[in-house]
């Protein structure tokens, strides 16, 4: 598959990208929710949303953070996988009503906000629903410019 646009080489790609980046820095640099919970949370946003070039990037941060293959293949059926804690399930429906917004007439439910505040403090709610706003501006940018996917390495864009 080609890309229907390179973003290495427009100055209004480098630009939007830089202040992606720079408001994802923001959000892992200061949170306290787990790294794993974050990867999770990537990586199902960028599932819903048919980013295959996401999907690749986060699927091999997280391996080479140490996480299981197993809850990784797991994680487009959590609730069906009894490998997530209730923290994490709590953080992966509120990436699904919050990536699927569309689908839904009034946005999040009250229950799954409830249930994230029952395992996050505020902080950390504004720290999830940042990453849950940043992967899905991601995933759109990729897959609207059809991004390839497969060639990514970890940490590439450390």
């Amino acid at each position: 598959m080609e890309p229907r646009l390179s973003f290495s080489g427009s100055a209004v790609a480098s630009q939007a990208i830089r202040h992606l980046g720079a408001a994802s820095k923001a959000v892992f640099d200061s949170t306290s929710v787990p790294k794993a919970t974050q990867d999770m949370v990537l990586l199902r946003a960028s599932q819903i949303n048919g980013c295959g070039f996401c999907t690749d990037m986060h699927t091999k941060d997280a391996v080479a953070a140490g996480e299981s293959a197993q809850r990784l293949h797991l994680v487009a059926v959590w609730r069906e996988a009894s490998v997530f804690t209730d923290a994490e399930r709590a953080a992966l429906e509120l990436t699904e009503q919050g990536t699927r917004i569309a689908d839904a007439s009034r946005g999040v439910t009250d229950e799954a906000w409830a249930d994230a505040a029952k395992h996050y403090d505020d902080e950390q709610l504004t720290a999830l629903v940042s990453l849950i706003a940043v992967i899905n501006t991601y995933n759109r940018m990729n897959v609207i410019t059809r991004q390839p996917a497969g060639d990514y390495r970890p940490g590439q864009f450390a």
